[in-house]
């Protein structure tokens, strides 16, 4: 889904299936957020010349074995990215942010990179533009405390988190929160439930 009104570059948040379907619509940035290991998509040279940041991290939101947790040098590069996008946006910017299924990782970067690139509207609206164009989202909790801190909004974003956490549910099957639990993402849940 895109939008144009939020910052003053258009949005997209999608998942690795959607990919193709982006490729003819003038994307100037991407920020490619994929698990480890995981190679560069053939589908980008279908996206023309663009900048874009490759970073690979596990969506988790705690130390789990074998996982590679988000990690403030990568919440950084998230941050670095979007500011030199916000400080010179070309007259047709176009930002495009993705993970694998474009609801976790991709959520939580797209949400720091809009509350900084508006620090005159309260961060919680960042959160729900991303929300609006991406209803399913369940932005990672790791990526926006980390976030949050270094952009002196995290009590803001962490209290607005439940209310879409509670509203992409709606998206999901019955059993959402149980797998959320069972993947080591129950901050989430208790978060969600007040917790």
């Amino acid at each position: 889904m895109l939008s144009t009104q939020y910052a003053p570059f258009r949005i997209t948040v999608c998942g690795i299936e959607e990919l193709p379907d982006h490729c003819q619509v003038g994307v100037s940035h991407m920020l490619s957020i994929m698990d480890p290991g995981r190679s560069k998509l053939p589908v980008f040279s279908g996206y023309g010349e663009h900048v874009r940041l490759d970073l690979r991290f596990d969506d988790v939101v705690e130390p789990v074995p074998d996982k590679q947790p988000p990690q403030p040098t990568h919440v950084r590069q998230i941050l670095d990215f979007g500011r030199s996008l916000t400080a010179e946006p070309p007259a047709k910017a176009h930002l495009l942010v993705h993970c694998h299924m474009g609801v976790s990782r991709s959520t939580a970067a797209m949400t720091l990179i809009l509350a900084q690139a508006r620090p005159d509207r309260p961060a919680a609206e960042a959160l729900a533009e991303v929300a609006r164009i991406r209803p399913q989202a369940w932005p990672n909790l790791r990526i926006l405390e980390i976030g949050g801190e270094m952009l002196g909004c995290r009590d803001e974003l962490l209290a607005a988190l439940p209310a879409i956490y509670q509203r992409a549910t709606a998206h999901w099957p019955a059993d959402w929160l149980d797998y959320l639990k069972k993947n080591h993402r129950g901050r989430e849940v208790r978060l969600l439930e007040g917790g």
